[in-house]
């Protein structure tokens, strides 16, 4: 299989729109060829422990009310028509999301990072809830298989915090300035929330080389 990196962030909502065009092409393909390795990357590396109002965070990033609404409405419009039934204004703030990045970590080694995934964003986009909140990650992990206490204990170390720092670091250093960005075979990327045909074109020409390369081996 062939690795691909996907460089993102939890409360990004074009990662979550990426992964949903993502997750409805490999659903449609004959073959998924794709081993899938979740990357740091915070839009906000300085963001407080305790984050912040998201409404203020919005108008500052976005120069004001009216560029919020307006970017806001785009994004919210954009979602629907992939199907998602998100909430965006159940979110009341914008968290640090340094330990939901430790969780889905922790959760690869389980062979559970897609279900955790899943479940951050339904519980930040739909549930607004607060995911740098240790027991929404603790109950998030639980439900996905790992053990509540054992996430619970990590979380309260700084277990992950370096090499995750220094991940994303390198990251900057490879010129990914925003997310989602897709890197396959450690050297093709694919910047932003591509759409499923894209993506259905990408898989048809990874099977194709797939094949001949099967083929000049036989």
């Amino acid at each position: 299989m062939i690795q691909l990196d996907i460089i993102s962030d939890p409360i990004c909502p074009w990662c979550y729109i990426g992964k949903t065009r993502l997750d409805r092409a490999l659903a449609a393909a004959a073959s998924n060829p794709f081993r899938i390795v979740w990357r740091m990357f915070r839009l906000n590396p300085d963001m407080p422990a305790e984050g912040m109002e998201r409404r203020a965070y919005l108008e500052a990033k976005f120069g004001g009310p009216e560029g919020a609404e307006r970017v806001y409405g785009a994004i919210d419009s954009a979602g629907r028509d992939e199907g998602i039934d998100w909430n965006l204004d159940r979110i009341g703030r914008a968290p640090q999301t340094l330990d939901a990045h430790r969780l889905i970590r922790w959760a690869a080694a389980e062979g559970a990072d897609q279900r955790v995934v899943d479940a951050i964003f339904r519980a930040y986009f739909h549930d607004g809830e607060d995911i740098s909140a240790t027991e929404t990650l603790v109950r998030i992990g639980s439900e996905a298989g790992l053990d509540a206490d054992v996430v619970r204990q990590l979380l309260s170390g700084d277990a992950d915090r370096k090499e995750l720092e220094a991940e994303e670091q390198e990251a900057r250093r490879m010129g990914v300035n925003g997310v989602p960005c897709f890197v396959i075979g450690g050297r093709h990327v694919v910047q932003g929330a591509q759409d499923s045909d894209t993506w259905g074109r990408i898989i048809s020409e990874l099977a194709a080389l797939d094949a001949r390369r099967t083929e000049a081996t036989s």
